[in-house]
């Protein structure tokens, strides 16, 4: 029996009330009896778990687990395991792993658990072709109608992203980097634009097949950089500018 927290403030520990078990929801086939023999445990600190909303928290740490390359492109992760590294019982890690396989980036390997996909330079390049086509008529319209003070709202969170690529911590980064665009986009007014747009951002976090990428520090700053330099430009009403930072964007990290 899996340890966790008892109460909604509590942490985690070996020595803690159990976590209620739960009924999955939408359980995929073959997600269920996973074995576990020979696997090697999961690299990495167990995060502190609070017994409210446990599956968001478990689908939050393992969307960063994706993006820091802790969970590898290829390798079969069962929710047993991954539910003894964050101190719960499988039925929550499973339900967010299906999650994680409906957006794409796992993939459901029965009996066994849950495969990270693996992807090439051709879906990252698709990927940030997409994210151009969407993203850079409407920052051309927001450009034209937006006044400046509202762009001058949104440098706290540019500022963020400099502090976030200062870390070195790529997953620290990604969200930083996703919190800023998503800002510039909400300025549209259109939730749908907002959610495909930040599916799109996700996707294109995930690492690609291979050996770990390790973005250099100085890579992650000169992509923040350019939050600051899109601001300037939409401030001043630069379209060429915007239009080619906005372009460019997508594939400095890939």
């Amino acid at each position: 029996m899996k340890q966790g927290v008892q109460g909604s403030t509590g942490v985690g520990t070996a020595g803690a009330a159990p976590v209620g078990r739960q009924r999955a929801v939408g359980t995929l086939d073959g997600a269920r009896g996973e074995h576990t023999h020979g696997e090697r445990p999961v690299p990495g600190p167990r995060p502190a778990v609070r017994r409210s909303s446990v599956r968001g928290q478990i689908l939050d740490a393992l969307r960063t687990a994706l993006v820091a390359g802790e969970l590898v492109p290829g390798e079969v992760y069962s929710a047993p395991v991954l539910g003894e590294r964050f101190g719960v019982s499988a039925t929550p890690v499973r339900e967010a792993m299906q999650q994680l396989a409906l957006e794409g980036a796992v993939e459901v390997v029965p009996n066994r658990g849950f495969r990270v996909v693996e992807r090439g330079t051709r879906e990252l390049a698709e990927l940030a072709e997409v994210r151009a086509l969407l993203e850079v008529p409407v920052m051309l319209r927001l450009a034209r109608t937006v006044p400046a003070e509202r762009w001058a709202e949104l440098r706290p969170l540019a500022e963020e992203t400099v502090r976030a690529a200062a870390s070195g911590c790529a997953a620290t980064y990604a969200e930083s980097d996703r919190v800023f665009h998503g800002a510039l986009l909400a300025l549209a007014g259109n939730g749908q634009l907002v959610r495909i747009a930040d599916d799109l951002h996700r996707r294109a976090q995930w690492p690609p097949a291979g050996p770990p990428v390790r973005h250099r520090r100085a890579a992650l700053l000169a992509d923040a950089a350019e939050h600051g330099a899109l601001l300037d430009a939409l401030i001043a009403g630069d379209l060429d500018v915007v239009h080619t930072l906005v372009s460019e964007h997508f594939n400095a990290l890939n």
